[in-house]
């Protein structure tokens, strides 16, 4: 908690939120808002969550999953950026960025309960 680093080990999909969200649609709570982010631009905001939202939950014990650590707790998630020149870089507060038109592309891939490993 409060690392801001992304949580390694096993993890699996629990829930997918956005199915049918415009490309670039902001999330606030998990929930569509229905304005879109402005992608790269100078003055925006880091922190949006937009397009797809993926839901992680650890599934190893004392390293992603437990008291102080837990990925769902930290609501670790994989989802659209609105920064997406800094995809790849340390920006978020642990969760995996990606850019608006690939994360509708994985999340139309990907089922519940897949296991996803992240790897330094």
């Amino acid at each position: 908690m409060g690392s801001n680093k992304t949580p390694l080990g096993l993890h699996r999909i629990i829930k997918k939120t956005g199915n049918n969200a415009k490309q670039n649609e902001i999330f606030i709570n998990g929930k569509k808002t229905g304005k879109l982010a402005s992608v790269n631009k100078r003055n925006f905001n880091a922190d949006l969550i937009t397009t797809r939202i993926i839901y992680l939950e650890g599934m190893e014990e004392g390293v992603n999953k437990g008291k102080g650590i837990d990925s769902r707790k930290r609501s670790i998630l994989i989802h659209g950026t609105a920064d997406e020149k800094s995809i790849g870089k340390p920006a978020s507060h642990g969760c995996i960025r990606m850019k608006n038109c690939e994360i509708i592309e994985l999340f139309d891939l990907i089922e519940m309960g897949v296991l996803v490993k992240i790897i330094e």
